[in-house]
C-alpha cells in the first residue's frame, strides 16, 4: 500500500521556515560581551544555538543566567521584528500543506516572541498551535511541547505527525513523541545524534517538501 500524508506536520521556527539568526547573533553576544565572553561567529551562533534559553544560558552563565537572559531578551526584542524573514517558498508551502494536513509549530524560541514573529508575517492563521520554550512544562526535544501543540487534534496516533526541522535535536524530538522526523536541509554539526535519531525523510528546500507531500496518497479517506 502506498504511504499516506501525515494528519498533522509540526514545524520547529527558526532556520525552517523563518530566518532571525541576525538578532538571535546580535542578542546572544550581547549578553556574551557584558559578561566578559569572547562573541560568537555566525557560523559558530548556528552550530551551536539549539536548546532553549533555559537549559542554555545556565550551562554558559552559571548563576548569573538571569540577567544574561534579561540582556539577551532587551536586545533581541528591540530588533527582531525587522530583521525576520521568511524561508524561501515556507508561505506558499503552508499554504497548500494546511490543506491536506493540520499543521503546528513546535520551537525553542521564547512562545510570545514566537507568536509575535508569526502574526508579523500574517501566518498565524495557518496553526492551530504555536508552542514555544517554556510554554510546556520542558522543552524541545521533550515530548511535552508536541503533546501541547497536538492538543485538541483527532489523530489514530503521533505516527501520523511529522516534526520538521532543520537540527539533530527536531530529529531527535520527532522520534522520543514517536513522529515521523523529516529533516530540513543538513545539520552537519551533531551527527552523533542524527545516527541515534536519524530522520524518515529528508527534504532541501520547500519545493522537495511539497514534492514528497504531493508524491503521498492523500489521507482524506
Amino acid at each position: 500500500m502506498k504511504a499516506t500524508r501525515p494528519r498533522a506536520i509540526l514545524f520547529d521556527w527558526d532556520n525552517t521556515l523563518v530566518d532571525n539568526w541576525g538578532s538571535v547573533r546580535a542578542a546572544l553576544n550581547a549578553a556574551l560581551v557584558a559578561f566578559g565572553m569572547e562573541p560568537w561567529t555566525a557560523e559558530e551562533t548556528r552550530a551551536r544555538v539549539r536548546r532553549s534559553l533555559r537549559e542554555s544560558f545556565p550551562e554558559l552563565f552559571g548563576d548569573e543566567w538571569k540577567r544574561a537572559r534579561e540582556i539577551f531578551y532587551r536586545t533581541f526584542e528591540a530588533e527582531h521584528l525587522a530583521t525576520l524573514r521568511p524561508i524561501e517558498g515556507a508561505g506558499a508551502a503552508l499554504a497548500e500543506l494546511g490543506q491536506g494536513a493540520v499543521l503546528g509549530v513546535v520551537s525553542n524560541k521564547q512562545g510570545r516572541l514566537l507568536r509575535r514573529e508569526a502574526d508579523a508575517l500574517g501566518w498565524t492563521g495557518h496553526f492551530h498551535r504555536m508552542v514555544g520554550a517554556t510554554d510546556a512544562v520542558r522543552d524541545k526535544p521533550d515530548p511535552a511541547p508536541v503533546a501541547m501543540a497536538l492538543d485538541g487534534i483527532e489523530l489514530p496516533s503521533y505516527e501520523s505527525v511529522w516534526l520538521i526541522g532543520d537540527t539533530a535535536l527536531d530529529m531527535q524530538a520527532a522520534h522520543v513523541a514517536g513522529c515521523v522526523p523529516v529533516l530540513f536541509g543538513k545539520d552537519e554539526a551533531d551527527q552523533g545524534t542524527l545516527e541515534r535519531y536519524p530522520p524518515t525523510f529528508t527534504v532541501g528546500n520547500f519545493p522537495e517538501l511539497l514534492d514528497l507531500w504531493r508524491g503521498l496518497q492523500s489521507n482524506q479517506k
